[in-house]
């Protein structure tokens, strides 16, 4: 049972869905808890789809407020006359489940905190839906066609409806249907519509070596320095708000911003200090007000904090994009990266977060360059005319570099570039692009036959000898620049594991995490973290087979299985799940992982193992199929021999009797379906009770 998935799982999501909302409304009948399938149905899919992470199991207020009172009246349908769910009183069922069943994200708030936070937003909820300013716009019609009189569950009437309202011969709420309009041509959007990729964990010293580093960074030296000049009573400015010019080179001199001051009249052409001051401007250090200069009152304990200090400055960068890269004069024209700075600042710095190996400046450079082709024209104009754009726009990336260089969030060096950067050869694969995959993206990753264009060729190659024709220039964050865009990725909700982050969750929390989102060598360092904050290693141990042991969901447990068998050093996994072979319980988990990693064959295994791992396997094929509603066409798939793989499975010792008995059940039922039928096979039956009456639109 997996957590998230990828959006193009769809299937995958599908059925996982399937999965959990049948176990969670068994568990909400037996705990009296009230559940309406489809709006849970609802609440993953906004998860899913509609936030940047898509982790179904951690829960923020943030997504709670956007769920209640945001996605559910954009995208639900609650026909008139229908009752109307409870979607609080169900996301609040579904929130205690997923934290009985231990499938709740240990990173995310607490389960009190996730219900209060139910509470605040619930009481705005049904006057939300009933917004038809927060409609989508298929919702919009669907309830306006209803209004009228329309069964809109037929298709003929409702082309009929559409026909009359394209004619103006249906009346409608025209503000509502405006205010729809401006926020779809605004793209005032959700806030995680678009799916971020996963980033790799990150490790991080602490703090207060951290507060070390950016107490060297010259740039917070002057900073601090330029606020403290500024003082509470304020220095002087210019009617245009400028420095005057003596100050300007006293300055120059006390912050040794290395500007030339001989015959500049102005202290609008000394760049570097001129920046410093919008620099500190946009961090929120000082002010101009009443034609002086001041220093901020609210910012003292910030100076007095080098690492706040620094966060304080790098967050004020992405505000720069005037003072660095816009005109000084008449004839000096921006580039293209003046007016995309906003959006590459951000993709850039998230590209290198991260990363196992410094990234080399062709690829850095060319991945800005696939921003400029999709933001602009330029298939217009002459080749020489297109290479001076991009070199103007190349030169103005590296003010940007210098500018974090000087902060200290990158690092620069010289040599080879990794081979992970070099172009991807994919000649045999023949001339067909991937599935999906743009042009431009395609000549970006070096796709041999990607594109006809001879010229995307010659760039492609060229691109490649750069890369290997001797040292280029490597560029990677610095550990405060990780720390700095970490804190980003979190605030717009994107996941950015941290090593040791993990070290007070549950184990099954741990295990859980580990076994989705950490690669193997940051999953080794994690648990052996997590074990040694337990102190005693044996106990540890007993708590991390004990989760394994608990977890109701077989495919999950398998997936925390192997994390112990791959993340325990010097062979002690292999050694731990050989013992727990011969345990009752997790005996078909263990064969299983064994055989998986190919440290078991089936000739090492007995006949009553062999019926175990047999037993084992259709268990979780049921799960991946979403539970029994799902897993009829797949049974059926696998032929008439199933059934007597089942009736061996049931004469098992396999510990999931009722898993068992409800398989045995399933294919007494599905078996004597005839085969042909249509639809997907991971598709489910739709459970007794679950409303069919909404729409999402």
């Amino acid at each position: 049972m997996r957590m998230r998935f990828e959006p193009e799982a769809e299937e995958e999501f599908e059925a996982a869905r399937g999965l959990l909302v049948d176990r969670l409304a068994r568990w909400a009948g037996e705990q009296g808890q009230p559940v309406d399938g489809f709006t849970a149905e609802a609440i993953l899919d906004y998860r899913h789809g509609a936030t940047a992470d898509g982790r179904l199991g951690l829960w923020e207020p943030r997504h709670v407020e956007e769920l209640l009172l945001t996605w559910l009246p954009q995208n639900v349908t609650e026909l008139p006359g229908e009752e109307r769910s409870d979607a609080p009183g169900t996301l609040r069922t579904l929130l205690r489940y997923l934290h009985a069943a231990q499938l709740a994200d240990p990173r995310g708030p607490v389960l009190q905190d996730s219900l209060a936070a139910v509470g605040e937003f619930a009481e705005r909820h049904p006057a939300a839906m009933a917004d038809r300013t927060r409609w989508g716009l298929a919702k919009f019609w669907a309830m306006t066609a209803a209004e009228h009189g329309v069964d809109v569950r037929d298709g003929a009437a409702l082309q009929r409806f559409a026909d009359r309202a394209r004619r103006g011969a249906v009346a409608y709420d025209e503000q509502a249907l405006d205010a729809i309009m401006e926020r779809r041509l605004t793209g005032r959007a959700l806030s995680g519509s678009a799916r971020a990729e996963p980033q790799l964990p990150v490790a991080l010293p602490e703090d207060d070596e951290l507060r070390r580093r950016a107490e060297a960074s010259k740039t917070v030296g002057q900073l601090r320095g330029l606020t403290e000049w500024a003082g509470r009573d304020g220095r002087p400015v210019t009617a245009t708000g400028r420095l005057r010019m003596a100050d300007a080179r006293d300055l120059v001199d006390v912050l040794g911003t290395g500007d030339k001051t001989d015959g500049v009249r102005s202290s609008a052409d000394l760049p570097r200090l001129g920046l410093l001051v919008e620099w500190a401007k946009k961090a929120r250090l000082v002010r101009v007000a009443k034609g002086r200069l001041y220093a901020v009152a609210k910012a003292r304990p910030v100076l007095s904090d080098p690492l706040q200090l620094w966060l304080r400055a790098f967050d004020a960068c992405f505000e720069l994009r005037q003072p660095l890269l816009g005109a000084r004069s008449g004839w000096h024209v921006e580039s293209m990266l003046f007016d995309v700075y906003e959006d590459v600042l951000p993709d850039v710095l998230n590209t290198l977060y991260s990363l196992p190996y410094p990234m080399p400046w062709p690829r850095l450079r060319d991945t800005v360059h696939l921003a400029y082709r999709t933001s602009f024209q330029l298939d217009g104009g002459s080749d020489l005319q297109h290479g001076m754009w991009l070199e103007h726009a190349d030169r103005d990336l590296r003010r940007v570099l210098d500018l974090l260089d000087d902060l200290g969030a990158i690092e620069r060096d010289r040599g080879m570039a990794d081979p992970v950067f070099l172009d991807v050869d994919l000649a045999d694969a023949g001339p067909e692009l991937p599935a999906g995959m743009p042009p431009e993206l395609a000549e970006l990753l070096g796709v041999a036959g990607a594109t006809p264009d001879p010229m995307a060729r010659e760039r492609a190659d060229r691109r490649r000898e750069e890369l290997t024709a001797g040292p280029v220039e490597l560029i990677r964050l610095t550990e405060l620049g990780t720390r700095a865009v970490r804190q980003r990725l979190l605030a717009v909700g994107r996941d950015a594991p941290l090593i040791g982050e993990l070290a007070q969750a549950s184990a099954t929390g741990l295990l859980g995490v580990l076994a989705e989102e950490y690669p193997p060598d940051a999953a080794r360092v994690e648990l052996a973290g997590w074990i040694a904050a337990r102190g005693e290693r044996e106990a540890a141990l007993r708590q991390l087979t004990d989760a394994v042991r608990v977890m109701a969901f077989r495919t999950r447990a398998q997936a925390m299985l192997g994390v112990l068998l791959t993340a325990l050093p010097d062979g002690e996994g292999e050694q731990l799940l050989r013992v727990l072979r011969r345990d009752p319980q997790l005996a078909p988990l263990a064969l299983n992982t064994l055989a998986q990693h190919e440290l078991l064959s089936p000739a090492d295994m007995t006949d009553a193992e062999h019926l175990l791992v047999l037993a084992e396997n259709l268990l979780q094929l049921v799960e991946l199929a979403g539970g029994s509603g799902g897993a009829e066409e797949t049974l059926r798939a696998q032929g008439p021999e199933v059934r007597d793989a089942i009736a061996a499975a049931s004469d098992s010792a396999h510990p999931d009797r009722a898993g068992l008995e409800e398989l045995s059940r399933l294919a007494a039922r599905t078996l004597r379906v005839p085969a042909a039928r249509s639809g997907r096979a991971h598709k489910r039956a739709r459970p007794a009770g679950r409303s069919g009456r909404k729409r999402r639109r």
